[in-house]
């Protein structure tokens, strides 16, 4: 079993689970289609099946472009507001494609319909891996947008606490630096996220994800599973681990503040490739909001073109291995890597 890492849009990742002696292929939260079925077409693959971890337009914009391009293919999910939704999954549903199995994990609290999914290929020595989307991070976990901080503390220390030390954690987001140091600010002597967050910046300098962590380690530097921790506790002021949840979550929410956004006409437009070389390609009334956008804020990992005017966009990547020899890959030049349409994580 292959896991191709695929950045997108700011910081999001999509993923192509892949069973190597058939080529068929499970995407995960494939929120750039075209990107997608580019990478599918050029790999020589056969796109079977969708796995949608939750709803949000940066997680499952993508769905109903690829059905309408692959009739046949069954998207998966556990929340009746995922577009292009063709089968409802619950929890602990197992499904199997050839020699690959999913196990569904009801994690509600980002979302009221958050997925995870839990992935091993038969006779394989390789470890299995978790699909998180936004309900565990690397370093961090996702918002309580729709839940509670009862239901986070039951998916982080019983339903993914319970898989193996050894699965590997796949997210939705490269959040991994803020995270960290938020981590550092809550376990000033934890040595292992001084470590981790030296290890992080230095992917990042080097436009490389961070992805895959494993479980072992997110027990050794991420706060929201260490909440019987005598320094996360004095942190929180609390002693109850549900109410150190809820104190570290409102602490973070403080603690990363929501970046500004483009407007969503000029986001889709840019997404999409219509904008190649500078704002000039927008309409008068676009421009003149975008112009503020691009002179206020400059979202994490974009950098200004030495060419091209004011557009903002992300150096593309290298292809590269991934850590523990997961494939990965950027946007190509015409898909540049730009904030999402929501600040949902």
């Amino acid at each position: 079993m292959k896991v191709k890492v695929i950045s997108i849009l700011e910081d999001n990742y999509m993923y192509l689970v892949i069973e190597e002696q058939s080529k068929q292929a499970i995407a995960v939260d494939p929120a750039v289609p075209h990107r997608l079925l580019e990478i599918v077409k050029r790999e020589g693959l056969f796109l079977i099946a969708v796995l949608t971890t939750h709803y949000h337009w940066d997680h499952a914009r993508g769905n109903e472009a690829l059905v309408n391009e692959v009739p046949s293919l069954k998207v998966y999910g556990a929340d009746d507001r995922i577009k292009g939704l063709t089968d409802k999954v619950t929890d602990s549903q197992e499904l199997k494609f050839n020699s690959i199995n999913v196990k569904c994990l009801f994690t509600p609290c980002h979302t009221s319909g958050d997925m995870c999914y839990y992935i091993w290929e038969d006779e394989c020595t390789d470890a299995p891996a978790v699909f998180t989307g936004d309900t565990l991070f690397i370093g961090g976990c996702g918002r309580f947008l729709e839940g509670t901080a009862e239901q986070m503390h039951h998916n982080l220390t019983k339903v993914i606490a319970s898989l193996p030390q050894e699965t590997k954690v796949f997210c939705g987001h490269e959040n991994t630096i803020k995270n960290l140091k938020f981590a550092l600010l809550v376990e000033p002597e934890n040595e292992k996220v001084k470590e981790m967050l030296s290890w992080a910046r230095a992917r990042d300098d080097d436009d490389k994800p961070t992805v895959p962590s494993t479980l072992k380690e997110e027990f050794d530097y991420n706060p929201f599973l260490r909440l019987s921790e005598k320094a996360v506790q004095k942190f929180t002021g609390k002693m109850e681990p549900v109410e150190v949840m809820r104190v570290l979550r409102k602490e973070m929410d403080k603690f990363k503040k929501p970046k500004e956004r483009l407007p969503p006409q000029a986001m889709l437009a840019l997404q999409w490739g219509l904008l190649m070389s500078s704002k000039d390609h927008l309409s008068p009334a676009i421009k003149d909001k975008c112009e503020t956008s691009f002179h206020t804020t400059q979202p994490r990992g974009c950098r200004f073109l030495a060419t091209g005017g004011a557009l903002p966009c992300r150096v593309p990547r290298l292809v590269g291995e991934a850590p523990f020899g997961f494939d990965w890959m950027s946007a190509s030049p015409a898909h540049h890597h730009l904030d999402s349409l929501q600040d949902n994580k």
